[in-house]
């Protein structure tokens, strides 16, 4: 029992110190991305890349990350994963170029798509049911106590005009997780899967969303009626449905379809679309706000979201093992809703005085959702990794995080897209308004597209470029209210899918 035990506690330590990866580069990084934007000369639609290239490929291909391990070895492909990751870090830390940034962050995600089953699936098949609820909740908890620094971590760097090493913070992290996975860590695998990977079926999967994502993020651009929108929405679109088409034909699918039996699973799974969607847009363009907008510092928007990392850290813990007494639904059904609740409440501020305003601007909004998220990450886990017996711990894992993560892709493409309309035409207005002359005017518009880092047009006296500054915070804080909005419809529709299907599986498969 006691080896036991010990064995179950190297694979979470194993797994915490590779999951920190992802959690720190998500977490720092969205603070990081104002001075990115500034250092590399990026559009918005590039920030929006910045993202997206990650998230894209991490929600293609995670589900063949989560099926290689079933197939070959867990600790094996999670081990490949992490020194995928930690390479493309590396290479993030050094690009020269937005484009450089934006391709070894599409290898991250492919390293991410690896390493980030492997991690629950690992703690599923090795630790026992009666401890499966409470392992989670402390891997939730320590990975989040461990990156509560990383906002703060992000804005200090960004700050000094260290970006580059929010990038390189991962290396020890990555060669402290595979030497425990190495030496401590036993291999686990489904030993009744048979067949070859569906690498045509994550083919699709990867054009399905790119097209998508593409389509959304250059919308702004050329238009919802440029060929090149048209026919990218047009091939994402047509290659998702031949996905579910060809998964539903495989003998060996990539993704199971038949999982979705379990109507708590299911449930879960639309619930995870629903919130991590809103969740991913909210957090990149709440950064974006306070800094380009609010006149924060990077240090000062790193600090902004630690309520929330507390929070999260505090709760979770403790609502996964309450969860595993009493069920997860009431946690699922409040969780999202105090989400919801959260994001209303940071879209109702306009601009603020800034920093000094935080205590009653942003402050409460950030605990809202510090406080959903905190009673939902663990009973959610818990939920997606319970409904089914262990030996689909890898599919199983592999389909929730998938989920999330095309969410958060297709969510910041989508609302991004949305943010970028509307600051255009906030600006737009606001530049009838101040008077601008048609030349000024234009200039002012031609930098739209870089979304809060828009310039004034040169050559204006100082009080008409101090009334242009203001025109461009006052709309990309009109363009925040709006996604926030959204993002908090997102978040009350995944309560309501909590409150009508956690609770009420069907029949376990056998």
């Amino acid at each position: 029992m006691e080896a036991k035990r010990n064995e179950e506690a190297w694979v979470l330590a194993a797994a915490i110190l590779a999951s920190s990866m992802a959690f720190i580069d998500g977490t720092a990084l969205n603070v990081a991305l104002p001075v990115i934007q500034v250092g590399l000369r990026a559009s918005g639609s590039q920030l929006l890349w910045i993202i997206n290239s990650y998230l894209l490929m991490l929600a293609a291909l995670i589900l063949v990350g989560g099926s290689l391990g079933d197939r070959l070895g867990r600790k094996k492909v999670f081990g490949t994963g992490i020194a995928l990751f930690t390479a493309a870090s590396c290479a993030c830390g050094f690009a020269p170029s937005i484009g450089v940034l934006i391709a070894s962050r599409a290898v991250q995600g492919i390293g991410g798509a690896l390493m980030i089953p492997g991690s629950l699936s690992l703690i599923a098949a090795t630790t026992a049911p009666e401890r499966r609820g409470r392992a989670i909740g402390t891997w939730s908890a320590a990975t989040t106590l461990v990156t509560v620094a990383g906002p703060a971590l992000g804005g200090v760097l960004s700050d000094l005009g260290l970006w580059r090493a929010v990038f390189l913070v991962n290396l020890p992290l990555g060669i402290a997780a595979l030497v425990v996975l190495a030496s401590k860590v036993p291999e686990s695998r489904d030993e009744s899967i048979s067949g070859p990977v569906d690498l045509f079926g994550a083919c699709l999967a990867v054009a399905g969303l790119a097209g998508l994502t593409y389509g959304f993020i250059e919308a702004p651009d050329f238009g919802f009626g440029d060929a090149r929108v048209i026919a990218a929405l047009a091939l994402g679109l047509c290659a998702s449905f031949a996905f579910v088409l060809l998964e539903r034909s495989r003998e060996s699918p990539m993704l199971p379809l038949k999982l979705f039996a379990s109507r708590s699973f299911s449930g879960a799974n639309v619930l995870t679309l629903l919130l991590y969607g809103g969740l991913s847009a909210a957090t990149f363009f709440l950064s974006l706000d306070l800094v380009q907008a609010q006149g924060y510092t990077k240090t000062q928007a790193g600090l902004a979201f630690l309520p929330f990392a507390l929070l999260l850290t505090l709760l979770s813990r403790w609502a996964g093992a309450l969860a595993d007494r009493s069920g997860p639904r009431l946690f699922l059904t409040l969780g999202p809703a105090f989400v919801g609740l959260g994001f209303l409440v940071l879209a109702l501020p306009g601009i603020t005085r800034g920093p000094s305003a935080y205590w009653t601007s942003f402050f409460p909004g950030i605990v809202l959702f510090g406080i959903g998220m905190g009673l939902t990450v663990a009973p959610l886990t818990s939920t997606v990794m319970g409904a089914h017996p262990p030996r689909f711990s890898g599919a199983a894992s592999g389909v929730n995080n998938a989920v999330s993560r095309g969410a958060g892709a297709l969510a910041v493409a989508i609302l991004g897209s949305l943010a970028l309309f509307g600051f255009a035409s906030a600006l737009g207005s606001s530049a009838t308004d101040l008077g601008l002359d048609a030349h000024a005017r234009a200039a002012l518009m031609a930098g739209a597209r870089d979304l809060g880092a828009t310039l004034p047009p040169p050559g204006l006296a100082a009080d008409a470029e101090a009334a242009v500054k203001a025109a461009i915070a006052s709309s990309f804080a009109s363009a925040f209210r709006i996604v926030l909005v959204c993002c908090a419809a997102l978040a009350f529709g995944s309560s309501l899918v909590a409150a009508l299907t956690i609770g009420r599986p069907a029949p376990r498969p056998r």
